[in-house]
């Protein structure tokens, strides 16, 4: 039977009515989302180009990405202007212990970090043999720990706003069977070390770690490290490596990081990579052609940056490594012997083969040494810290042996941000496809016990800074690219496959930022900073940061590698 057209048409939209009438009316309770982002300007994490969308949640999962249906979620948030992101995965943190003394991670929360990756040498485990456990004070008990897994549980316990995960250090497997001494270890003691790296990764290491500048680390061999590496290679793990020498050997420090990838067959993170040397600056171009050559033969070699162009080490860091010998009560010996100080000072003047020397990186000048961690002199730089204590004395002292006095003074730790690497080599390493992003910075707050010391101010700025000067100002890197260097390539670095991505099915790590208005606040005299234009930040489907203030959620958990059979 044929219809007239007409009266086709009107049964057509009469039966619409009867459909539009027929929907659901979601209650609340009802509603098949718990919360739906909409309107945003989807940066999906992938570098594909951004679009208007929603995103739809529910529980601890992202479940559709797109065009969402209105009326179909508990909550919302209006998102348009804004742009809607994967939460910032922070690769290089040092988070480790501060989480435990405020698990708000104010710092990182508010700059969009969801996701922490710990350990660079020294990590939160494991502690034995010669490394007494770990302790730590948590919702005034006493906890205790002797494993990574250990560490892991005891996070989760006290409760986190941001995920966390962790490398094994390489310093902690060295100490727990070596202790302070610099012999060369046994056959029996590697063993020892592989075997306690096998543990950390079963236990849910991303890798090692090794920060290979100062003892212990730099007492480890490259032979030494291909053999821990293999352990690693067993587990599908990678290597992440503070290199030897940032300075006069830098070439030959990136060249080991390739060997030892290579030999071990896993992939290698280099840890912020740079020229901290101001002889050498202007040749990163070197340093990434030999990253582009590793590449090319099929070694899956790495690295990532930090957008500032000063680091932060030590003042013991200027101490040549054979005085480091026996641990820092050793150390503070050779300080006060003055029949040892010639041989101190002439090394640090002078430099030693193969290692990297903080005081000549500066070319000597203590005006580019602000002294950071808590203590007499936190917040100055070197230079007036040398003439404060030299004031009014006859003759005037040597800086070295201020330095040694200070050192002496301090208990032989003084945390210092050097100024020792060029914007120009900086940019250039940030801009390869290969480098992605990480604060080397910790979760600090602008109030409370973890405002202390005069920190780097990256550990506030870091990935505002990028998306502020570096995207918006400078426009070194496009947006879409600069959110997949903070988010899904840091995660395929580590293997993490269900986060770095707004994807269905993905943990709900969200990030809703003000691409206008985004930017660090936090410089190197004034650090105690929050940066500004972030607005929203979900961790595992719950609301960390609503409308640029933070809610006390804390749904972060320990994020362990899933290691191989």
């Amino acid at each position: 039977m044929h219809l007239p057209i007409g009266r086709l048409v009107r049964l057509t939209l009469a039966a619409c009515a009867v459909l539009v009438l027929a929907s659901p009316a979601w209650s609340a309770d009802e509603a098949p989302y718990d919360l739906v982002i909409r309107n945003g300007k989807i940066v999906d994490g992938t570098g594909n180009p951004w679009f208007v969308g929603d995103v739809a949640i529910r529980g601890d999962r992202i479940v559709a990405v797109g065009r969402i249906p209105a009326a179909e979620a508990k909550r919302e948030i209006d998102a348009k202007g804004l742009v809607v992101a994967p939460g910032f995965i922070d690769m290089h943190s040092h988070s480790d212990y501060v989480l435990l003394e405020d698990g708000n991670a104010q710092s990182k929360i508010r700059q969009g970090v969801t996701t922490e990756v710990l350990g660079e040498g020294n990590s939160a485990g494991p502690y034995q043999g010669q490394l007494p456990p770990r302790t730590a004070v948590v919702d005034d008990k006493k906890v205790r720990w002797t494993t990574l897994g250990g560490y892991f549980d005891t996070l989760e316990t006290s409760g986190i706003s941001v995920n966390a995960a962790s490398y094994v250090g390489t310093d902690n497997v060295w100490q727990c069977v070596m202790g302070n001494s610099f012999e060369r270890p046994t056959a029996e003691q590697r063993h020892k070390m592989k075997s306690l790296v096998e543990e950390a990764m079963k236990d849910g290491a991303f890798g090692l770690s090794s920060m290979l500048a100062m003892p212990p680390g730099s007492l480890a061999t490259t032979d030494d490290l291909v053999e821990l590496c293999k352990v690693v290679a067993k587990h599908r793990g990678i290597y992440s490596s503070h290199i030897r020498n940032e300075g006069s050997d830098v070439f030959d420090a990136v060249k080991e990081a390739i060997s030892i990838g290579e030999r071990a067959g896993v992939p290698v993170d280099i840890i912020h990579l740079k020229i901290a040397d101001q002889k050498y600056w202007g040749r990163m171009d070197e340093l990434v052609a030999l990253i582009e050559d590793a590449r090319k033969r099929g070694v899956n070699v790495q690295a990532n940056v930090y957008p500032y162009t000063r680091g932060s080490n030590n003042l013991a860091s200027i101490i040549p490594p054979w005085a480091h010998e026996g641990g820092t009560a050793r150390m503070l010996e050779r300080l006060k012997d003055d029949k040892q100080r010639p041989r101190l000072k002439k090394e640090i003047k002078e430099g030693l083969p193969g290692w990297y020397n903080h005081y000549t990186a500066v070319g000597g000048d203590w005006s580019r040494m602000l002294v950071a961690g808590k203590g007499t002199y936190e917040g100055l730089t070197m230079d007036r810290v040398i003439a404060a204590t030299s004031k009014g004395k006859d003759p005037t002292p040597d800086p070295l042996d201020v330095l040694f006095d200070v050192l002496v003074e301090e208990g032989g730790s003084v945390p210092t941000v050097f100024e020792h690497h060029s914007e120009k080599d900086m940019r250039l390493a940030l801009t390869q496809p290969w480098c992605s992003i990480g604060s080397d910075g910790s979760a600090y707050a602008v109030e409370g016990p973890l405002r202390r010391g005069n920190p780097h101010p990256r550990s506030f700025g870091t990935f505002p800074r990028v998306l502020g000067v570096y995207v918006r100002e400078r426009g070194v890197l496009k947006l879409e690219d600069a959110v997949r260097k903070m988010t899904s390539m840091n995660a395929n670095k580590l293997g993490i496959t269900d986060r770095g991505l707004l994807r269905a099915g993905n943990f709900a790590d969200v990030v809703v930022f003000d691409p206008e208005h985004i930017i660090d606040r936090a410089t190197y005299e004034k650090p105690f900073q929050y940066s500004e234009g972030v607005v929203h930040v979900i961790v595992n489907g719950k609301q960390v940061l609503e409308n640029g203030k933070h809610t006390g959620e804390r749904p972060g958990r320990a994020i362990r590698h899933k290691s191989a059979p």
